[in-house]
């Protein structure tokens, strides 16, 4: 599954449940930001994706990483895919800091911020696998 795009977040993420507007469109703004930094080329039209998020908190009580994605998925619609509609996977992960995490195996930019100790979201666009291939 060919990695297509990947950045890093170097924030607390925004949950789709918040509130607050402002703090929902700041995050929306910074997610737009540094994605753009990362793919400054037209979105990709017609293909299958897979949205792979990882949230790297140091609070046990972070909230619900299903409430991170959806935020962090529409900045990117129009930006790096035409349409949402072309993300058929998606992989959401927590990890707290305070518990041990092998960097083996996993994306340099991912291992670069668990190393870091800081709170961030890692985020990764890739080519949409079979799914017996991602059930296995």
């Amino acid at each position: 599954m060919p990695l297509i795009v990947d950045f890093l977040l170097p924030k607390v993420p925004v949950s789709h449940q918040t509130k607050s507007k402002d703090r929902k469109e700041a995050w929306r703004d910074f997610v737009y930001g540094r994605a753009l930094h990362a793919w400054p080329a037209t979105p990709l039209i017609d293909c299958d994706l897979k949205f792979t998020m990882v949230y790297l908190a140091d609070n046990p009580t972070a909230g619900d990483i299903n409430n991170f994605v959806k935020p962090v998925q529409d900045a990117l619609c129009s930006l790096i895919y035409a349409d949402d509609s072309m993300v058929l996977d998606v992989s959401a992960h927590m990890r707290f800091f305070d518990l041990p995490t092998s960097v083996a195996g996993i994306p340099g930019l991912l291992a670069q911020a668990i190393l870091s100790g800081e709170p961030c979201v890692y985020v990764a666009i890739s080519d949409s696998r079979d799914l017996g291939k991602e059930l296995t």
